[in-house]
């Protein structure tokens, strides 16, 4: 098997990501290899007339017309339903296009979970390291 780590970002367990789209910035994530879908903290969810209206960390409604509906395994392993949007994010120096699962984490410590979906073959997480920006 040949190694493709040099092509690798190197991030830690902790990261400062931002949402250009949704103008959310400077918001810490855990990185989380045991995930495998990304999830984000939101306060507010309702379905109108087939829009998706989210508050996430501000009072600032976003309205999405795209968006998807999944079941999920939550952090006490019981599957739920949530709704999906596509955004942009920035990771370690990368700008990518993503998938996040919507959901209270008003309880978790995080708002952003990163979960290995959108790390493979693009970072190395390295669990001493906490807001590499991508080393």
């Amino acid at each position: 098997m040949q190694s493709t780590s040099h092509k690798l970002k190197i991030i830690g367990r902790r990261e400062f990501v931002e949402f250009p789209l949704l103008n959310m910035n400077q918001l810490v994530a855990k990185i989380d290899t045991g995930a495998y879908s990304n999830a984000i903290h939101c306060k507010y969810i309702e379905l109108k007339k087939d829009k998706l209206h989210v508050k996430f960390l501000d009072d600032e409604v976003h309205i999405f017309s795209d968006f998807a509906q999944k079941k999920i395994k939550n952090s006490s392993g019981e599957m739920e339903e949530r709704f999906i949007i596509q955004t942009k994010i920035h990771l370690g120096g990368k700008k990518i296009n993503t998938r996040m699962s919507l959901t209270d984490r008003g309880n978790m410590r995080y708002p952003i979970l990163i979960g290995r979906r959108l790390l493979k073959r693009k970072f190395l997480v390295d669990v001493n390291l906490i807001f590499t920006n991508g080393l």
